[in-house]
């Protein structure tokens, strides 16, 4: 049969096209058969072979059309393809226009284009044409040219570019990939918001978690309000989050909890920043770190405090600079910079530092501490060594050397090894630690100081020791101290002082740690 070409009124393509309008106008029907039969009291039109109607700027295509104009319907069959202006473009196998509720409702290889925006694939999609919106459900897929996108729900709005699905949504990304369960996608900027748990796993392997935000894929820059970054051995997490992809940066303000995932620290603070190239996380805002341990607590406060994260766990190590000041019940210190070892439980202090363990201080160039069983081990000086004992009338017993080894037993100082330039003041009282007997000081090369009950008891000289005994009515003011000596016992943090809190008054009782953190 020749191919015909009629004009007609068609209500229901009147009203899928008109986007609202009231009035009915004439819509161009193109095919190469047209059938009419009456089935009942129905009047059903048969479109066959290349079907094109037309309305406006939309153009529906298919093999063939079957329009119902009692129930206001019209279907198309095989290779339907809709065009609407010169930004949408859709294709399916089967497309249902429902006149009344100005539904188009496309089944089958669905494929739904918007310019160069981005590709919708499906094969059940709603498209409402009023209101520019297209829904997919029982799956689908959206593609542009940064980002593969995947759910089980999804609503595309036209006008505004603006994508939202739901279920099971995964976001794949070269650099990337994002999980959630809702979250929405404005294809025109290629931003991502989220609308709840989001999980983002990078190609290496790092996992930021978070519950709100938005993130820019473009740019890889992500900024959240609620959420988690993971990485090698730490999880971060902070009031307000935001990332850098291209440069692999992280940021956490307000809040902000940085938990040790193998190493028992926790370390918070006020500002939180993750270089995930170097492995370097910064805290800012008044940073403490606490390392738990079975029956006591390091705490740790500076400046600035630096996890530097490594797959060799010998390499990773803590930094603090400027203002250090750590609190454990057996160990109090101070000092400008620090490194801690966790691997080997290993602190380094530099920069003029002093540390207090019961009534003893010490300080020198530099010292390390070696804490084994969650206890204080041994304690090495380096370079102008000195400990200084308060006893119990507070005279100051003193030790000076170039290196000092200290090592301890149960908690207390146990014995020190001081090795070259060995310089020492004791002052000695009697049985009942009363009445000062006398003032012994001496000199060697090297010696050994034996501690009782944290307190300095005897000493051991090597190598021809030169000794004085003064007593107490010869003892002249300048023989009281050694060279270099200080008494720095009011610059001895305690817990309160390191965690940043008010001293509560003597009649209060100190608060109860928190153990919710802790875990």
């Amino acid at each position: 049969m020749s191919r015909l070409f009629v004009k007609i009124t068609i209500l229901c393509i009147v009203a899928a096209f008109q986007a609202g309008a009231q009035q009915i106008k004439q819509a161009d029907v193109d095919g190469d058969t047209l059938i009419n039969m009456r089935v009942g009291d129905r009047y059903i039109t048969h479109i066959v072979g290349n079907v094109v109607i037309s309305q406006n700027e939309t153009t529906i295509y298919g093999d063939s059309a079957q329009w119902d104009k009692k129930i206001n319907q019209i279907e198309f069959f095989n290779n339907v393809r809709i065009t609407d202006g010169d930004s949408i473009n859709i294709t399916a196998s089967r497309l249902t226009y429902d006149g009344n509720e100005k539904i188009a409702r496309l089944r089958e290889n669905v494929v739904f284009r918007k310019l160069d925006r981005a590709t919708l694939y499906t094969d059940n999609l709603d498209y409402y044409r009023l209101r520019q919106e297209a829904r997919y459900f029982d799956g689908g897929r959206l593609v542009d040219s940064t980002n593969t996108l995947t759910s089980e729900k999804g609503y595309y709005m036209v006008n505004t570019n603006m994508a939202s699905f739901k279920r099971n949504v995964v976001l794949v990304n070269p650099d990337y990939t994002l999980e959630s369960d809702t979250l929405q996608y404005q294809t025109k900027t290629n931003i991502v918001y989220f609308r709840g748990p989001t999980k983002i796993t990078d190609a290496d392997g790092a996992v930021v978690n978070l519950d709100q935000g938005q993130y820019d894929t473009r740019i890889g820059r992500s900024d959240l309000r609620i959420g988690e970054v993971e990485t090698i051995s730490y999880k971060i997490t902070g009031d307000q989050m935001s990332s850098e992809e291209q440069r692999k940066s992280y940021r956490a303000k307000g809040n902000v909890i940085i938990l040790g995932k193998d190493n028992d620290i926790i370390i918070t603070g006020e500002d939180g920043r993750y270089d995930k190239n170097t492995g370097v996380i910064k805290i800012y805002g008044n940073p403490v770190m606490k390392k738990i341990m079975e029956n006591d607590t390091l705490y740790l406060s500076a400046d600035t405090l630096m996890a530097i994260e490594n797959v060799d766990p010998a390499k990773e190590r803590l930094l603090a600079y400027h203002d250090v000041k750590i609190f454990k019940t057996d160990l109090q210190g101070k000092a400008d910079s620090l490194a801690y070892f966790s691997a080997d439980s290993l602190l380094y202090f530099y920069k003029n530092p002093v540390l207090w363990t019961g009534v003893n201080q010490m300080t020198a160039d530099s010292i390390q501490v070696l804490i084994r069983n969650n206890t204080i081990d041994k304690m090495i000086m380096n370079l102008n060594s000195f400990v200084v004992s308060e006893d119990s009338l507070d005279n100051y017993n003193q030790i000076k050397g170039r290196d000092m080894t200290a090592f301890f037993r149960e908690r207390k100082m146990h014995h020190v090894d001081v090795e070259g330039n060995a310089e020492s003041i004791f002052y000695a009282l009697n049985d009942a630690n009363t009445e000062l007997i006398g003032v012994n000081k001496s000199i060697c090369s090297n010696m050994r100081i034996n501690f009782r009950d944290n307190r300095a008891d005897n000493i051991s000289f090597y190598v021809q020791p030169s000794a004085d005994f003064i007593p107490p009515h010869e003892l002249q003011p300048a023989q009281s101290k050694l060279a270099g000596f200080i008494w720095r016992g009011e610059e001895r943090p305690d817990k309160f002082e390191v965690l940043g809190l008010v001293r509560p008054s003597p009649e209060i009782p100190e608060p109860v740690e928190d153990d919710s953190i802790n875990n």
